[in-house]
């Protein structure tokens, strides 16, 4: 089945069973019957998740995942009805870019699942470590000296080391890491704990903090699914996820060749809503969409966040 077909009967399971998405359709007088390309769909805006209840209503959720945020800032939630669904989605998605998760030793610098349980990506890093079958594959946050053994250690095999930006800055400039089988997954910005560097400095800065190693960004969010991964700034979607672009002015219109607000289209988010309008920039090429920034009302918030 083509994407587009998926796509509209995802719109139509989604728009009889959210019913705060059917309200949202209804509000912009969309009749769905008229739909027959997923461009058409509408797309709703992610801060609906700080307000409301966004999952369809067949039956209760396993586990609730939030954002994260400062203190007293309110946090988005993703009710998921199937976690089988989103551990689908991301060893998928991982096969899709990576290959087979147990060619690869798996370093989370992040906090462990027992410390945000409420987090999706700690979530899915946990579930990947485990995949991975190698006793060296864990969690280091701030276990920077074992860490570096592991690193020591390992180098005739292949490494995935995802972190959140900051950390790897810290133990970056900590210990001079030289792996040549070495491929750093960094996950965002700083969010308050260091300087902000635009994506393209903070590559630069790892590839000096890290000589010989592949520096590789993931795009993710707690509202959804599935993730997109990029080799130096070029992300890439998997099969069922696909990225558009809209108008600063004009939020219901999409565009093409120019910077613009990122919609998401996440087919793996089937009870929830795959369709998204994030509060990121971003332009669409081709093959591959970069992220340029964020609309500047747009709140602090990040994996960075995830650690107190």
């Amino acid at each position: 089945m083509e994407f587009n077909e998926l796509a509209i009967l995802t719109f139509h399971y989604q728009y009889e069973q959210n019913l705060v998405y059917r309200e949202f359709c209804d509000f912009l007088k969309i009749d769905p019957k008229k739909i027959g390309d997923f461009r058409a769909i509408p797309f709703l805006p992610i801060s609906f998740f700080k307000t409301h209840h966004i999952s369809t209503q067949n039956k209760k959720a396993e586990v609730i995942f939030k954002s994260s945020g400062t203190n007293g800032q309110q946090r988005s939630q993703h009710h998921v009805l199937d976690l089988a669904l989103y551990e689908q989605s991301f060893m998928n998605g991982f096969k899709y870019f990576y290959g087979d998760i147990k060619d690869y030793i798996i370093l989370g610098l992040l906090p462990s699942y027992l410390e945000q349980g409420s987090s999706s990506l700690v979530y899915m890093v946990d579930h990947l470590i485990k995949a991975s079958k190698h006793v060296e594959s864990g969690f280091f946050l701030k276990n920077f000296d074992e860490l570096n053994v592991i690193l020591e250690q390992t180098k005739n095999k292949k490494v995935l080391l995802i972190g959140v930006a900051y950390a790897l800055l810290d133990f970056g400039e900590t210990f001079q890491t030289k792996h040549p089988n070495l491929t750093i997954l960094e996950t965002g910005g700083m969010k308050g704990r260091r300087k902000e560097l635009i994506k393209s400095d903070l590559h630069r800065e790892l590839n000096h903090l890290y000589p010989g190693a592949i520096i590789h960004s993931e795009y993710g969010m707690t509202e959804l699914l599935s993730q997109a991964y990029s080799v130096g700034l070029k992300f890439k979607t998997p099969p069922w996820m696909k990225v558009l672009t809209r108008s600063y002015s004009d939020p219901l219109q999409l565009i093409e060749g120019k910077t613009g607000g990122i919609n998401i289209v996440d087919l793996a988010n089937l009870h929830g809503c795959s369709f998204i309008a994030t509060q990121d920039l971003g332009r669409i090429n081709e093959s591959y969409f970069e992220v340029v920034g964020r609309f500047d009302e747009a709140d602090i918030r990040g994996c960075n966040l995830l650690v107190q």
